[in-house]
């Protein structure tokens, strides 16, 4: 690339193992358009990948899905960047199911597939999976993608109030669409939204959604520099445990290189599969499992265990519901209505209404101005992991660290929350350096549990 090109965008990309995991499963793709033709032509493509499977498959699977995808779309002979980023997705999911089939270890193996495209003055997202892309616009953060999981498409039937005590105990980690299961897939397409300078987006695995919620998540990325946010992002997921892999691609929109084209559109993007051919398999893997705890809890509970009778009643309930799910999903795609009827608009065999299909998205919108709450709650944390130190006798120099928590205090008492949650994120870094010298001194001890 030449040194005078000037692509429009900044980025920042980074994966981590985490702080539980022996192996890292994420994988990332970043292509950033070389000349004036691909970048009218194709655009910015930014691809995050979490895979799944036992041994390496879920590591092979992610990789395959990121390479595979940045490189078919850019070979693609589809005129429209829509239709191409869709077929780069489903060559993507055929490559990981074939390898899959040719090895009894690879069986099975999967991973989620989130890609951003800058391209024609607009942004699209192709997605399978729970990992999730972002937007941020000034104080406002819009989550861009609908989690392929069970909890979320429980919730979006309708037949399961989220804040209820059974909306609560669905498991949050059960996917119902993946990339390699299944030898067809349905991407959602999502999109096109307009790029606007200073614009944030941000893809991600959900090592990091499941550690920081989406509220800080955006007043993060407003008060840090991007050459810093990445490794904040994952140092704070890290200091919260860290229990699975953490990959994050940030990117800033420059000026107005990217914005005010008009983007080039096809004559249509249909779904790559019926959704509940991809999702059945997981949806009734979870229905068995559900009814078959009920029937143990059942047997335990007639056999002198009283109180399992409750657990049995839940199970039985969250079996029925994964049911209904999955029915109500493949008799509406038979019947020609939406999978969803708040979720995005994918139907296969029936022609789109317009150039292209896509989603209903933002799903979630949060604030992202910076507060007193916000800065507590880095602050808190920075607290709990010095008693953590003290306590367990490591030894941390934290000269640095207190230095930039006064700065921090000084600048709330100025009301300058901006700054003050900038020097906050200083200081987790500066924490989690210290944290990684200790380790490093301690020769590869265990000595730091988080």
């Amino acid at each position: 690339m030449s040194d005078s090109w000037n692509p429009g965008v900044r980025f920042a990309e980074l994966s981590h193992v985490g702080m539980r995991r022996a192996n890292n499963q994420d994988s990332l793709a970043v292509m950033i358009a070389e000349s004036e033709d691909r970048l009218r032509r194709r655009g910015h493509l930014f691809v995050v990948a979490d895979g799944m499977g036992a041994h390496a498959a879920g590591e092979l699977a992610s990789r395959i899905a990121s390479e595979q995808i940045a490189m078919q779309y850019y070979r693609s002979r589809e005129d429209s960047p829509q239709m191409a980023i869709v077929e780069a997705v489903r060559v993507a999911n055929g490559a990981i199911f074939q390898r899959g089939h040719s090895n009894p270890e690879f069986h099975n193996m999967g991973t989620t597939a989130s890609t951003l495209v800058l391209v024609g003055g607009q942004a699209l997202v192709a997605h399978v999976g729970d990992s999730r892309v972002y937007r941020l616009r000034g104080e406002t953060f819009e989550q861009l993608t609908f989690d392929h999981s069970l909890v979320w498409e429980m919730h979006a039937s309708g037949q399961i109030p989220s804040d209820s005590a059974l909306g609560k105990s669905i498991p949050k980690n059960v996917i119902t669409r993946s990339l390699g299961p299944a030898e067809e897939v349905t991407v959602d397409l999502e999109g096109p939204f307009d790029i606007r300078p200073d614009d944030r987006f941000l893809i991600c695995s959900d090592g990091l959604t499941g550690q920081i919620d989406d509220d800080e998540l955006g007043v993060l990325l407003r008060c840090v520099d991007l050459d810093k946010a990445a490794s904040v992002l994952v140092d704070l997921a890290n200091l919260r445990g860290g229990p699975d892999n953490t990959t994050v691609i940030l990117v800033q929109v420059e000026g107005d290189r990217l914005v005010g084209e008009s983007p080039r559109t096809g004559a249509g993007v249909r779904g790559a599969g019926k959704p509940w051919q991809d999702a059945s398999s997981l949806l009734l893997a979870t229905v068995a499992l559900c009814w078959v705890g009920a029937i143990g809890f059942g047997v335990a509970a007639a056999l002198g265990h009283p109180r399992l009778i409750g657990s049995a009643v839940i199970a039985f309930v969250l079996g029925a519901i994964a049911a209904g799910v999955w029915f109500g999903n493949r008799q509406r795609d038979r019947t020609g209505h939406q999978p969803r009827a708040n979720a995005t608009a994918r139907v296969a065999g029936q022609e789109p209404t317009e150039p292209f299909v896509h989603g209903t998205g933002p799903y979630r919108t949060c604030s992202a101005t910076p507060d007193h709450a916000a800065h507590e709650r880095l602050r808190g944390l920075i607290l709990e992991l010095r008693e953590s130190a003290e306590r367990n006798h490591w030894n941390l120099d934290w000269g640095s660290v207190d230095d930039l928590l006064t700065r921090a205090h000084a600048a709330v008492e100025q009301d300058d929350f901006h700054t003050a949650i900038g020097l906050q994120a200083e200081a987790v870094l500066e924490s989690m350096r210290q944290l990684r010298k200790y380790q490093d001194d301690s020769a590869g001890d265990t000595a730091v549990d988080l």
